[in-house]
């Protein structure tokens, strides 16, 4: 186990978890319009490779007939598109997102892609969804923003099938201290420039680094997956650490 405890994020001047909670959507809404495009810059176009990890982690139970699969924390959109092309006989596609202008994104790429997903406008926190009625639930970059890590995860696994799989890619801490420290110049110095130059919205680019810096190590958000009722808890590093996918599954 390793980093910090938290709660939930904490960008600056929120004092408890429902500003904390306005003031990230009220920052994704901002940057909404250039979003896809400095996921891609920034990341030197590794979002897409590592999206298409996780759904090849998950494809088994993708591929499942009758499958009902959510995105959570959708953001615009492209965790729900892969997975919906490794999804064909999937009864139920979702998307959910608590920023507006995001999932309006997401519905003009899903409508281009003609993809048969629905689209809701939910809290992760308090999704609108029966108890053990999903098979997969899965979340890209968007879990590190909740206001309560351990309400998300317990959210995950009520509404998870028996032996549905819960799949977390999310930024995490390069173990190696030399590969960490380039890291911090990159994401400290570079992208909230490059980030803030492009969107107008430094600040968001800003929070970016301290979010992460502040979010639970890879050990410690598996400990917490545990402990919030997951079994056969793994994760993978990958590209040197900076990010970490966990995987999961109901009893």
């Amino acid at each position: 186990m390793s980093g910090p405890p938290a709660e939930g994020t904490a960008p600056p001047g929120a004092a408890g978890e429902q500003e904390a909670a306005r003031w990230v959507r009220g920052m994704f809404g901002r940057v909404a319009r250039r979003y896809d495009f400095l996921n891609h810059l920034l990341s030197f176009n590794l979002d897409r490779h590592w999206r298409a990890r996780t759904v090849r982690e998950l494809r088994a139970a993708l591929e499942r007939p009758g499958a009902r699969v959510l995105d959570l924390c959708c953001g615009t959109g492209d965790l729900l598109l892969a997975m919906g092309g490794a999804s064909p006989q999937a009864s139920a596609r979702l998307g959910m997102d608590f920023c507006h202008p995001m999932l309006v994104a997401a519905r003009g790429k899903v409508e281009r892609r003609r993809l048969d997903a629905a689209l809701v406008e939910a809290d992760a926190l308090s999704l609108p969804l029966a108890d053990r009625s999903i098979d997969v639930v899965a979340t890209a970059f968007g879990f590190r923003n909740l206001a309560n890590y351990e309400r998300g995860l317990r959210e995950i696994e009520r509404v998870l099938k028996p032996g549905g799989t819960a799949a977390i890619m999310e930024f995490s801490q390069p173990p190696s201290p030399l590969f960490a420290s380039l890291y911090r110049f990159y994401s400290r110095r570079i992208l909230p420039a490059v980030g803030g130059a492009v969107s107008g919205e430094r600040g968001a680019y800003e929070y970016l680094p301290e979010s992460v810096r502040k979010f639970p190590g890879a050990g410690q958000l598996a400990e917490m997956m545990r402990e919030a009722g997951f079994d056969g808890v793994s994760f993978e590093r990958l590209t040197g650490g900076i990010v970490a996918l966990h995987l999961g599954r109901t009893r």
